[in-house]
Formats: structure tokens, sequence, C-alpha cells
């Protein structure tokens, strides 16, 4: 077993910190945090990985890294981010990796496995729909509603600012645990430091990544309880995949990885085994 430790990822110019633990020759697991976290996210997930033989890769994302910041919303659209995953993949120097992950990088994880299967042995992701399913939904009023901030997120500048100065009770108020909140609203308290994690959100309409199904095994783990992503995108996600599939539903909130670490783990293990 080893120790956690922090190793860089270089890719076109930038550097990304990334957490490497576990079993050294374990499956490799591949941990995609979502918004507005970092790889911290993994911690009590990983832990119950590696226990059960996993080796985890937990990078801290584009916009989110301190070396990985781009300026420039066309930066962070979607076929960067996915092209950043497969540059991890590749430096972990392994064919393939079992890819998980949660919000945001769940959305990346459903977009990786569908353009390049043969990378992906299996994937596991929590609270985020298919993005196509997520799509559908939003022609239902519920869906809309959940989803104000995204509408919000386009106007320029003025978001990072507002967010910024509000985001530990917005948190707090979605379930996120209280001192994981507070985490989180210290890290990005400045407005150049929440500008990047919001560009994913003005990226998405100029992205060039069609949702197409997925076809290697995956499970979709969804809290009943989420008030971003409603329960019918979770439903509509088996449509989208063609490949063994398993749903598995909580009663619990968005932040999964946080509040049901070992569900999530189970799950996760679960999947990896199949294959």
């Amino acid at each position: 077993m080893r120790p956690d430790r922090l190793t860089v990822l270089e890719h076109l110019g930038l550097t990304f910190d990334v957490t490497d633990a576990g079993p050294v020759d374990g499956p490799p697991a591949v941990l995609l945090h979502g918004f507005p976290e970092d790889r911290s996210s993994w911690d009590a997930v990983s832990s119950c990985l590696h226990a059960a033989g996993l080796r985890t890769l937990a990078p801290d994302q584009r916009g989110y890294s301190p070396g990985a910041r781009p300026a420039g919303t066309a930066a962070y659209r979607l076929e960067h981010l996915v092209g950043d995953v497969l540059a991890l993949i590749d430096a972990a120097g392994v064919e393939q990796v079992h890819l998980v992950g949660h919000d945001w990088g769940g959305a990346v994880a459903w977009l990786t496995a569908a353009h390049h299967p043969d990378r992906v042995a299996s994937l596991t992701v929590l609270s985020t729909p298919h993005p196509a399913a997520l799509s559908r939904s939003m022609r239902h009023v519920d869906q809309l509603g959940r989803s104000w901030y995204i509408a919000a997120f386009q106007v320029p500048f003025l978001p990072e600012r507002v967010f910024a100065a509000g985001f530990r009770s917005l948190l707090v108020g979605s379930g996120l645990p209280l001192e994981v909140a507070e985490r989180h609203a210290t890290r990005l308290a400045r407005p150049e430091a929440l500008r990047g994690p919001i560009n994913w959100y003005r990226a998405m309409r100029s992205s060039d990544l069609p949702a197409r199904r997925v076809t290697v095994p995956a499970t979709y783990v969804w809290g009943s309880r989420d008030v971003a992503l409603g329960r019918r995108a979770a439903e509509l996600t088996r449509e989208h995949v063609t490949g063994p599939y398993e749903f598995v539903e909580l009663d619990a909130s968005h932040w999964l990885p946080e509040t049901e670490p070992d569900a999530c783990a189970a799950a996760i293990v679960r999947r990896v085994s199949s294959v």
C-alpha cells in the first residue's frame, strides 16, 4: 500500500494536482470531482476503495488546480475536459481505468466513456444523469426550476463576485456539511478563483461533443433529496446506456461523496468487480 502523495500532470502547458493513492498494482480508478469541490471530496470514498484493493487517482480538474486555470471560456469546453481525463489515463501508464465522477465530474465521466470506451473499463457516476437525459428533462418545469443557477452563471463577471460572497450559505442550504462548505467557500472566496469553475457552465453551449449512448458497464447513484438534479432525468438515464447497468437510489442529498461515502464506495466496488 502506498501513502497518499501529491503528483502532477503536465498537459498542454497546464499543471494539474493529482492525489495518487492505494495499492500500486491495484485496478486504477480515476475520480473526478464536481462543482465547487476539489479532489479532497473523495477522501472518505478513496479510503474504502483502497481497502478493497483499488488504486485511486483524484485530480483537481481544470479551473481548480492553481496551475491549470486558463483564461477565457473556450478553454473549458467539454472536449478539453475529456482530453484532460485521457491525458491522466496516459500519464498513469495504463490502457483502461474504472472511471468515477460526481456532479460536473460525472458529466465528464459520461462523455469520456461514451466517446472513448476503449479507455474505460467501467463507469460509476454519482448524482449526475446522462447528459442527454438531463437535456430531455429540461423540457419540464421541475428540472428547469432546479437548474436556475446555470442561467445565472451565463452573465459575465458578476456571478463570481456574488457567489464568492455568499457561497457558504448556499452550499449548506443544498445539504453539504458545514465544515466541508466552509473549506470550499474559503478556497473560492476570491472572484478570480471562481472564474474557472463557473466557466465550465459558460462553455456548455459552445462545446462540440455530442451526448452519445454509453456502451461500457455503468452504475448511476442518485440521491432522492438532490436539490439540483431531479427524478425524471435520473430515470431517463437508463435509456442512454446500452451496456450492463445498475441504478442505485439513496435517501440522500446531492453531495454523495461527502455524505454517503460507504454506499458510494460499495457501488463502485460492485461495478469494478463485475468486469
